[in-house]
């Protein structure tokens, strides 16, 4: 273990580095979960659908994503991928990602949808909306009120997520620190560095969710 003077004297003068991966760390996660959203939403549509074969084509979809790991996801996008067209770290990492998400987020509003009380939509259907319009009018909004907490919670989970994208060799956190520690024969001091920024992060960003349903409980 580093002695604690040794632990300091490496957190600041490596600074510079581990700043600027985690700003890569925080677009990756930022720009998966968005496009996670999307494809959420997406398959969550189809699985509450009335065309049965749209829900069973949701169902393959989350059960592919929940039954392999993750990091052979971001290797079958970066590797499988590669010998039809040339695709970026950053984008094999964030749509592998956003694909690993998607599936949760799917059931996310898959819930918050059917929680939404059916007189509603009967309710704007017989004000002359379409099934779509009442969907996207009445519905939607009150669902993506009550997916926000968990959404807050599953960034949280994808931003640990994007630790594996240093197996493809992007510079994000945790792919700096190992880098680091094998240069410098340290990798204990720097594995503890990388865990303290992880942990900033997190405590940060679950500070953020809490306030978000605190704001949501107030104003229902």
């Amino acid at each position: 273990m580093p002695s604690i003077s040794h632990f300091f004297d490496t957190l600041i003068n490596s600074k510079g580095l581990f700043l600027e991966a985690m700003l890569w760390t925080l677009k990756l996660t930022v720009v998966s979960i968005l496009i996670g959203i999307v494809f959420g939403l997406f398959f969550a549509l189809l699985k509450i659908s009335r065309v049965k074969v749209f829900g069973y084509i949701s169902d393959i979809y989350v059960f592919l994503v929940r039954g392999t790991p993750l990091i052979v996801q971001i290797f079958i996008l970066y590797f499988g991928f590669s010998g039809l067209f040339l695709i970026p770290d950053f984008w094999a990492a964030a749509l592998a990602l956003a694909f690993h998400n998607g599936a949760y987020i799917a059931e996310i509003f898959r819930g918050t949808i059917q929680s939404i009380d059916k007189g509603q939509m009967e309710a704007g259907r017989s004000l002359g909306m379409t099934r779509g319009l009442a969907m996207r009018r009445i519905i939607l909004p009150q669902a993506f009120k009550r997916a926000l907490p968990p959404l807050g919670n599953q960034f949280i989970i994808g931003l640990k997520d994007s630790s594996l994208a240093a197996f493809i060799s992007m510079n994000e956190l945790f792919n700096i620190a190992t880098t680091l520690g094998s240069n410098n024969f340290d990798e204990m001091t720097y594995l503890l560095i990388v865990a303290v920024y992880y942990l900033v992060l997190v405590a940060l960003l679950t500070i953020v969710v809490s306030l978000v349903e605190k704001r949501l409980a107030v104003s229902e």
